[in-house]
């Protein structure tokens, strides 16, 4: 066990280097030379766990999962309210907190090498695919609680990523901050409006 934790350790480490090079100069000017480099260690090491740059991509692409799966860890006070986790959830992602979770260009140019490489496709559909399930499952839960009206959990929680992942594509593109956080608004209120929430009186009856 202690061997894995310290190649999961030293894996994520190199990881973690790659997106830093990716993010100020570029997925394509990223390599295993300056991973290498960056961390004052021997170009070997680095190809001990990452034989191939292509490897380190893959790695890369978990690493923005597991960065995006965080918008679905809650407080602990929303563990007995599948509303509330769901409101936050929906809160997180239409948010600069979501945007913030990874660098948009360096996802967008990993998301492009999809179109060339079978394996990043599958690894990033895994990736929006997971994403997809978790707000399900919220949803589903909210359901059965009698608390939204959703016919189907899952077509729902796909239409909602749907507009999240067109919404920051476009809004990359915006630069004007009072615009950015309007259309934000916005996108956020037709994602609620898919949820069709139960009011209290209709609960009551």
């Amino acid at each position: 066990m202690g061997r894995k934790s310290l190649k999961e350790s030293r894996q994520r480490e190199f990881i973690k280097a790659f997106y830093k090079l990716a993010k100020k100069e570029g997925l394509e000017n990223a390599s295993i030379a300056k991973v290498a480099a960056l961390l004052d260690v021997n170009p070997s090491l680095v190809m001990h766990y990452f034989q191939t740059r292509e490897s380190l991509i893959y790695g890369l692409i978990e690493y923005i999962l597991d960065k995006y799966l965080l918008i679905y860890q809650l407080p602990e006070e929303y563990a007995d309210s599948p509303r509330k986790s769901l409101l936050k959830v929906i809160d997180n992602v239409f948010s600069q907190k979501w945007n913030a979770l990874f660098d948009d260009s360096v996802s967008y140019s990993c998301y492009a090498l999809a179109f060339r490489n079978k394996t990043i496709k599958e690894k990033y559909k895994t990736l929006l695919d997971t994403l997809r399930h978790n707000l399900a499952v919220l949803i589903t839960e909210c359901k059965a609680q009698g608390i939204l009206d959703v016919k189907d959990p899952a077509s729902t929680a796909d239409m909602i990523f749907v507009m999240v992942d067109g919404a920051y594509y476009y809004l990359s593109l915006v630069t004007d901050k009072k615009e950015y956080e309007k259309r934000l608004a916005l996108y956020k209120k037709q994602a609620l409006a898919q949820l069709n929430f139960v009011s209290s009186a209709q609960l009551s009856r």
